[in-house]
């Protein structure tokens, strides 16, 4: 069986955090008070992503969809798809940020990954209302839940943040950058940091040969 690669796309596919970025423009006052609560780990994500999005009037949506448009992608991500594409090797996006707006990002490059599992926004309210299917242990997207639907012994994980902590834990190989550089390290787990996807390309090469 070949590998299954899942990544992380707020700060590790994009450029910028864009979900921090879209909370911090559209929800700023609970932003500031719950972000740092939930880097510090005394704030879940599944609360405090709740609390962030449900301050949102559904009426800004149209405008979370535009800033969407902005984003820029990593370097190296594409070349990496190519690499995964030529050895078969699939790569899911995992995201505990909003879904519409990762896809509004990719484009068509959405289609050249096997799935994406991130954080649905119901907007039929005065204020954005926030589901997962994989919603539960004290996150919004469950990363562990999805590698487990997958059931593929060999995985790799590619994050930047809290929301890749848990499943960092867990991963056989981990490429982290930003935060989850520190979490990890003052646990004592190994990681391989990594700045462009280029990087994360040519160390599977070497690994894989």
């Amino acid at each position: 069986m070949s590998p299954i690669v899942f990544c992380d796309f707020d700060g590790t596919i994009t450029l910028e955090d864009t979900f921090v970025s879209t909370v911090e423009r559209f929800a700023p006052e609970v932003a500031s008070r719950v972000l740092p609560q939930i880097y510090d780990l005394r704030l879940s994500l599944q609360e405090g992503v709740h609390q962030m999005l449900e301050a949102i009037p559904s009426a800004c949506y149209p405008d979370i969809i535009k800033l969407a448009a902005t984003y820029q992608i990593r370097p190296g991500f594409v070349e990496l798809l190519d690499f995964l594409d030529e050895r078969n090797v699939p790569l899911v996006v995992v995201s505990g940020g909003i879904q519409a707006v990762v896809e509004g990002v990719l484009g068509e490059l959405g289609q050249r990954v096997q799935a994406i599992h991130a954080v649905q926004l119901q907007t039929q309210g005065t204020y954005c209302s926030p589901y997962s299917a994989f919603e539960g242990e004290g996150e919004m997207v469950n990363k562990l839940a999805v590698v487990e639907h997958y059931g593929e012994p060999d995985w790799i994980l590619i994050g930047d943040s809290i929301t890749d902590l848990k499943a960092a834990l867990a991963a056989p190989r981990v490429f982290a950058r930003d935060r989850l550089c520190r979490y990890l390290s003052e646990r004592g787990v190994s990681y391989e940091p990594f700045e462009t996807f280029t990087q994360v390309r040519d160390r599977l090469s070497q690994v894989w040969t």
